[in-house]
């Protein structure tokens, strides 16, 4: 993830950790008799897969919408088993926190760079060779 922004990083930890907490909540919704077994393994399965997948979408625009997808489909989970409205919250939190400040903190890098681009373009008045 070299060169990644720090909004894809932040967003990368929550939906890996996201990933195994549905792993267990799927098993909750099997072992509560929520959904039919199959329904249940399967349902949760695809979705940690596409958090795992989503992972690697996040370089595109669209996987940060995917992402909020992903999060809605939890929120429906809750409906199933309503004490999952916790750990829904949590990670709504968690994930709204890392839109806001990852997208703050890349805003805050991009100046820095500028700035320290135009410094440096003042500094030199040409070629490194030309300073020699």
């Amino acid at each position: 993830m070299r060169g990644a922004s720090v909004r894809q990083s932040l967003a990368s930890i929550v939906l890996g950790f996201e990933s195994i907490v549905m792993f267990f909540a799927a098993l909750v919704i099997f072992g509560l008799k929520a959904l039919p077994a199959p329904a249940a393994l399967i349902g949760g399965a695809v979705l940690c897969l596409l958090l795992v997948v989503n992972v690697a979408l996040l370089r595109f625009r669209w996987g940060y919408w995917l992402g909020w997808a992903l999060q809605a489909v939890i929120v429906a989970a809750c409906f199933l088993v309503p004490s999952l409205a916790i750990v829904a919250a949590i990670f709504i939190g968690l994930w709204i926190y890392c839109m806001v400040k990852g997208a703050q903190i890349d805003r805050q890098r991009a100046a820095w760079r500028a700035a320290q681009e135009a410094e440096e373009g003042d500094g030199q008045g040409g070629s490194p060779a030309a300073a020699v």
